[in-house]
């Protein structure tokens, strides 16, 4: 087996759509609006691709994707690359991947987390989203002002507002709860749920479950695929996530690694 830095999309979308659930952040990457930020490594033997990572670098901090199935391909993969990734920056792993990384970076692990899927779209129905609006970039103001007080420090791309794609909830005109898209791709039929966040005085009152019912379902008019990541220990919004038929198809770790 050897290491190859991948430039060719088909290639890419025929391993990544093996296991789609799993990589819909990937799937989402390969769109034109991704792709330039985007690097690909693979393990492959005989023009098979046993591993797959990407890193991520329209963000600040670059981010490595390296979720696989085949955890010892990826950790050929992670060994033979480590000298080729970034100094600092964020990872989503798949099982110990980072007890492998450890022997270069400082892991600081930020903890187990899920890989949901919508699983029933139908469930998405029962939910009251008449409260509901979208927004748009004249929002961006009032967005950062709202993740400045209930979700400091989250991966928000103000790009993102751009796709039409992200919804909210006023009360007395004032935001008081959003969630919008990290990935969004008509192309390759494939959403990522993100940016959620509800106000510390409106929680407890279901206001994020009707803002992502409603980005679901406008979603799902352009997309097949909608999944996103969410902390295992985040028993709220997993059972908010379940009542709009979503279900756990994957787990995998998250750390910030910067270089020893």
């Amino acid at each position: 087996m050897h290491i190859v830095s991948l430039h060719d999309k088909s290639t890419i979308e025929r391993y990544l759509r093996q296991n789609a659930l799993i990589h819909l952040y990937e799937l989402g990457d390969l769109d034109d609006f991704f792709w330039q930020n985007t690097t690909w490594y693979a393990l492959v033997e005989t023009k098979q691709i046993h591993a797959l990572v990407l890193l991520y670098s329209a963000m600040e901090m670059p981010v490595l994707l390296a979720i696989s199935e085949n955890l010892p391909a990826m950790r050929d993969l992670l060994q033979s690359s480590m000298l080729l990734l970034p100094s600092r920056f964020y990872a989503h792993l798949s099982g110990d991947l980072s007890t492998l990384l450890a022997t270069h970076y400082r892991v600081d692990s930020h903890g187990l987390h899920y890989k949901m899927a919508l699983a029933d779209p139908s469930r998405l129905e029962t939910v009251n989203t008449s409260e509901v609006i979208s927004l748009t970039v004249a929002d961006l103001e009032e967005l950062q002002t709202l993740y400045q007080v209930s979700y400091p420090g989250n991966s928000f791309d103000p790009r993102m507002l751009g796709t039409g794609h992200f919804y909210g909830i006023r009360r007395d005109g004032k935001l008081v709860s959003v969630a919008g898209v990290h990935v969004y791709s008509p192309h390759y039929k494939v959403g990522v749920v993100g940016s959620v966040t509800t106000h510390p005085a409106f929680r407890g009152q279901r206001l994020a479950t009707a803002v992502c019912a409603r980005l679901c379902q406008q979603s799902l008019q352009t997309v097949v695929h909608i999944g996103l990541n969410v902390k295992a220990d985040n028993a709220s919004a997993i059972a908010s996530y379940r009542r709009l038929g979503f279900e756990v198809v994957g787990e995998y770790e998250e750390a910030l690694l910067v270089l020893k």
